[in-house]
């Protein structure tokens, strides 16, 4: 199945608005795990959220398990193991340096998916005022950040990158939710062993199972539910585009939850990557 153009304005439009609504749940969830971390640490965080993900997609969903052929099967685990490590690392990254400058260093593996895919010339110039965005964003708080959390956000970043390839594929060679909900099985079990670990016991205490739930429902559930969607409808290198939306939902979730506050030089950072986006999005309208 081959993404409708952006052209459609009305797939356009409501792809637009899934893709922002689940990145703001997304980023408030993240805030909701970084709560837990002193208890069950982020493998603890992330092994409870793919876990009530996964429990609530393959519920909803049923996917047809035994109809998958061989290479469907190595197209979800390829999936779900990136979406557990992908995610793995963000925690990481979040339990070491601020929720914004995780995700601005993340941003980095879809802005160069982005220009990989694009046919456009233009697309680099979008990419580096993104990236002007970013180094911005350093500079406004976020200096002499912890070595681990910049090398655990950059590696998010790549593995966002390969969880938007993934995903893409899955959602145009498979039916409705069906990758989505095995891949986040697949993701859940990936992440059991280092969530016992870091957790052990704790991981069954009761409030931490309903944090757990939450930030399941708003950083997985709702918006990869979105993005499999959202994904019949437009190419990559769009899709990875609006990604570099992430920084401003991070910026407002963590000074809103956690306290973290947005000064000038942020929010001309987070200007200079919005701009960007919508100018990419244009760009790639035809795409």
């Amino acid at each position: 199945m081959n993404p409708l153009p952006l052209g459609h304005s009305a797939l356009r439009r409501a792809g637009v608005g899934l893709i922002v609504l689940g990145e703001a749940t997304t980023q408030i969830g993240a805030a909701i795990a970084a709560g837990l971390f002193d208890r069950i640490g982020p493998a603890g965080a992330v092994g409870l959220r793919l876990f009530f993900a996964a429990l609530i997609l393959m519920i909803a969903v049923r996917p047809p398990l035994r109809a998958f052929t061989t290479r469907q099967w190595l197209l979800v685990v390829g999936y779900g193991l990136s979406l557990a490590a992908m995610n793995t690392s963000y925690y990481e990254a979040v339990a070491r340096i601020p929720l914004g400058a995780v995700v601005c260093l993340e941003l980095l593996g879809p802005l160069v998916l982005s220009v990989a895919l694009s046919r456009r010339a233009s697309a680099w110039l979008w990419a580096l005022l993104a990236g002007s965005g970013v180094v911005i964003l350093d500079r406004g708080g976020f200096g002499r950040m912890n070595p681990e959390g910049v090398f655990f956000a950059l590696l998010a970043g790549a593995l966002w990158a390969c969880y938007i390839l993934a995903a893409r594929r899955a959602s145009t060679t498979m039916r409705g939710l069906d990758g989505l909900s095995t891949a986040m099985a697949v993701g859940a079990l990936a992440a059991a062993p280092y969530a016992i670990i870091s957790g052990g016991s704790r991981l069954m205490e009761a409030h931490v199972l309903l944090i757990g739930l939450i930030v399941a429902l708003l950083s997985s559930t709702l918006p990869y539910a979105f993005e499999a969607i959202v994904l019949h409808w437009m190419p990559g290198s769009a899709f990875a585009v609006l990604m570099s939306l992430e920084p401003v939902m991070a910026a407002l979730s963590g000074a809103l939850i956690l306290g973290q506050p947005i000064n000038l030089w942020t929010g001309v950072a987070i200007g200079l990557v919005v701009v960007a986006s919508a100018g990419a999005l244009r760009t790639n309208r035809a795409v």
